[in-house]
């Protein structure tokens, strides 16, 4: 094995010699910087994890077989560190992959500066050069989340390649695409707040007011009322020299005409003769007979 680094590009690809790898991810911290975090993901032929505990992270730092841990952060240079060491020679077969993942913690990768990935032989002293450099750069800059690069099986060894796929949905959906099941819903990587309960109300403990009970309903009002029958007086009418028609009506004026006939509730015309008494109403006086006064010689027959 050489101490040359090989500069990655992504996509690139490289073989391992090593049996344990370091991987250390590095950016410069600073203010509206969001923390960045490590983590390796175990990954069977089926692109899943064969559990939740293939997952190793910051709340997960070593996974059950010990052949997985995450480190603590630390200080190189300017900037800050995050890493996470694998032993790849003893590794069940089972595991086709490890995936090397960086997620950002309340914020984006737009806000990161010289995010980079060096990949060391664990054997080796703390001052050897890497085995390969990788700048990740994001391609929107929207990612909360980034696969920086993944170590793989190939023809009986391992393989490392430098990817830099991103994902707006942050840890929680990096997991979830490889099969981890996550509680609650959070698409910057963070955890979710837990959920406050609201205050209960006031429970009083003086003695309970007496409630008057509510008057009973009224009634419905009937549709109609019944009215009381109103008198009605005909009015007379003067019939100017004429008595008055029958039915209980009077018969309009005259002047001096008997009533047209055939109307109803008037007697027939009389022409000159007083009209026939009408029903409820009193007898007519009755008129003398009429004759002629006495008449001179000259109208005398035979004088």
């Amino acid at each position: 094995m050489t101490d040359m680094t090989h500069e990655m590009v992504k996509g690139s690809n490289i073989p391992l010699e090593a049996s344990a790898v370091r991987a250390v991810l590095s950016w410069t911290p600073g203010s509206g910087v969001p923390d960045v975090d490590l983590s390796a993901l175990l990954v069977g032929g089926d692109g899943k994890v064969r559990s939740d505990a293939d997952f190793v992270f910051y709340n997960q730092p070593r996974h059950p077989s010990g052949l997985v841990a995450h480190g603590p952060k630390e200080p190189v240079g300017d900037g800050l560190a995050d890493r996470v060491e694998v032993r790849l020679a003893a590794l069940e077969p089972s595991v086709a992959r490890v995936v090397l993942a960086a997620s950002a913690d309340g914020g984006r990768f737009r806000a990161v500066a010289d995010l980079r990935l060096l990949l060391f032989d664990a054997a080796a002293g703390r001052d050897a050069a890497p085995l390969a450099r990788f700048a990740v750069v994001p391609d929107t800059g929207a990612e909360s989340a980034l696969i920086c690069g993944e170590l793989y099986r190939r023809e009986g060894g391992w393989k490392f390649r430098a990817l830099g796929q991103g994902y707006a949905s942050g840890l929680v959906g990096l997991a979830t695409e490889f099969g981890i099941a996550v509680e609650g819903d959070d698409t910057d990587g963070a955890a979710a707040p837990p959920t406050v309960p609201a205050p209960a109300a006031p429970v009083p403990t003086g003695p309970v007011p007496t409630v008057a009970a509510a008057p009973p309903p009224l009634p419905p009002r009937p549709a109609t009322y019944p009215q009381a029958p109103v008198a009605t007086q005909p009015m007379a009418v003067p019939g100017y020299g004429y008595p008055s028609a029958g039915y209980g009506y009077p018969a309009p004026p005259s002047y001096g005409y008997p009533p047209q006939p055939g109307a109803p509730g008037y007697p027939p015309p009389g022409y000159g003769y007083p009209p026939p008494h009408a029903a409820g109403y009193p007898p007519q006086p009755t008129v003398p007979a009429f004759v002629m006064p006495p008449q001179g010689p000259q109208f005398q027959r035979g004088r």
